[in-house]
This record gives structure tokens, C-alpha cells and sequence, in this order.
């Protein structure tokens, strides 16, 4: 049943990435409880949309030791329904 109601389909506002585990998280939005949704990449080849908690991100270290980081830089200028068709198609986030 149709809501008259458009789909809303964000741009991601922020991207986390592991520098030496191939690790990327996408975000597009953070709930109270720390847990925040987006599409998340392990580095497996299959990227998926779902909810991630930040406290578990914050406590992750890749393989050296290193901690989640904050790509600075990152722009969005596509929406995450964009994103995880391209993260499909490749078998990782690009951006």
C-alpha cells in the first residue's frame, strides 16, 4: 500500500574506515543507544546495509593495532541507496 510518502534515502554523513583492515562503514544516521545505520563493509566482498554499534567501532583494532578512523575528507554526493548498489557491483565501497 502506497503512503503517498516518498522514499527517504539519505546521504551518508560520515565514513569510517580501518586503515590496515580493509574495514569501511558508511553512516547515515546515529540513534540514542550509540547504534548507528548505514552500509558496512568487513573486507569480505559483500557490503550491507544494517545497523552497527558505535561503542563496538570505537573498541575495534585492526590487525596492527590500529584504531577505527574518520575520513576526513569525505564528501557524500550520492545517496546510501546509490552507494550499496555501487558497493554490490564492485564488491566494496567506493566512494
Amino acid at each position: 500500500m502506497d503512503s503517498g510518502q516518498p522514499d527517504i534515502d539519505f546521504k551518508p554523513v560520515v565514513k569510517l574506515f580501518t586503515p590496515n583492515a580493509q574495514c569501511t562503514w558508511l553512516l547515515t544516521e546515529l540513534g540514542r543507544d550509540d547504534i548507528a545505520f548505514g552500509l558496512c563493509d568487513l573486507g569480505m566482498g559483500m557490503s550491507e546495509l544494517g545497523f552497527v554499534s558505535m561503542t563496538e567501532l570505537r573498541a575495534l583494532r585492526g590487525p596492527l593495532g590500529l584504531p577505527v578512523e574518520l575520513d576526513e575528507d569525505f564528501d557524500a554526493d550520492k545517496p546510501l541507496s546509490v552507494c550499496a548498489a555501487e558497493a554490490r557491483e564492485h564488491g566494496r565501497i567506493v566512494t
